[in-house]
């Protein structure tokens, strides 16, 4: 293996991870050698490269936006697919977030110490366990801007090690300015998934009072579901992850499993894993999108009146917010 610079880093260290079919089997490998290594980990498990790529890039964007303590640990990703690619493509569409496929050592070295990498991305067909843990060993022992094949093993210029410096800074920034001017201009292109709902009728979900849906295609399947203002789901969980984008309205989510809570509102997307509970309420009426793999199934965790006495108190109930 090449020689790196390694450094202990001052802060605990966290990392979320999560993988497709392909990319499973090497992310289990991996979170059981970073466990090996007393390093805490959230794994989410396995889904879609998309959805579970996207979902650890909102988790390691959310907890980076705050200002860095020493108290809290450092929040980083680990994803898995059948090339590395997929999952890194779509991790990188979070602010703050810079997601990294490698293949070799060298390479983990070189987006450690030129890109500050904060998510590695492996492929599950191209790497063995054993390669894995060594490339994943280096990313976690390489600090940013060290010497690194690029430079030759040797430290950066001054003038090189400034430029590094600075784009912390500024590669966030890129693609901002024309997202804000985006916001301002109004558009009559018509939104997609609002055009699969329009004229559709919606059937009464008799299980939870003033909700509705309409199934729009099978395996995967979609749905469009709607909920009348004030309406809640009390605590239940499904066999299957879903991904759901809301069309209309607003709602806050708790994940009883992570103790985690999520206010969304039109355009805002979650992705909740298999077997993770969860409780809902809707502050207006609400319309989503939601698409998820296999049959349908829901089992509840407690019932309507329990779910609305927890969500009174929901200043004692402890849980983070993620935004």
């Amino acid at each position: 293996m090449a020689e790196s610079t390694v450094a202990a880093t001052p802060q605990p260290l966290k990392i979320i991870t999560g993988a497709d079919s392909f990319g499973c089997n090497l992310k289990d490998a991996l979170v059981s050698h970073l466990r090996s290594l007393k390093i805490d980990v959230e794994d989410l498990g396995t889904s879609s490269y998309y959805s579970i790529a996207a979902e650890v890039g909102r988790r390691v964007s959310a907890a980076n936006a705050t200002s860095p303590s020493s108290l809290c640990p450092e929040i980083r990703g680990l994803v898995a697919c059948g090339t590395g690619v997929g999952v890194s493509i779509f991790a990188n569409k979070f602010p703050g977030v810079f997601a990294s496929t490698c293949l070799s050592t060298a390479e983990a070295i070189n987006t450690r110490s030129i890109n500050n990498c904060n998510v590695l991305a492996v492929s599950g067909m191209s790497t063995s366990p054993e390669s894995a843990i060594e490339i994943l060993d280096t990313w976690l022992n390489t600090p940013f801007k060290a010497p690194c094949p690029a430079s030759n093993f040797a430290p950066w210029s001054e003038e090189i090690s400034s430029f590094l410096e600075n784009s912390l800074a500024e590669m966030p920034k890129i693609g901002q300015e024309e997202k804000s001017n985006e916001n301002k201009e109004e558009t009559l292109t018509p939104c997609a998934l609002c055009c699969l709902v329009k004229n559709r009728k919606l059937d009464p979900i008799d299980i939870i009072p003033g909700g509705s849906m309409k199934i729009v295609r099978e395996s995967p399947t979609s749905a469009i579901v709607s909920f009348k203002a004030g309406s809640v789901e009390p605590a239940h969980h499904h066999t299957f992850g879903h991904d759901l984008v809301v069309m209309k309205g607003s709602k806050r989510v708790w994940n009883l499993s992570k103790k985690t809570k999520y206010d969304l509102g039109v355009g805002d997307y979650l992705f909740t894993p298999a077997g993770d509970v969860h409780r809902v309420k809707y502050f207006e009426d609400t319309e989503f999108f939601i698409k998820w793999e296999g049959q349908w199934d829901i089992f509840f965790d407690e019932d309507l009146e329990v779910a609305k006495s927890a969500i009174e108190k929901e200043a004692e109930d402890g849980f983070e917010w993620i935004k």
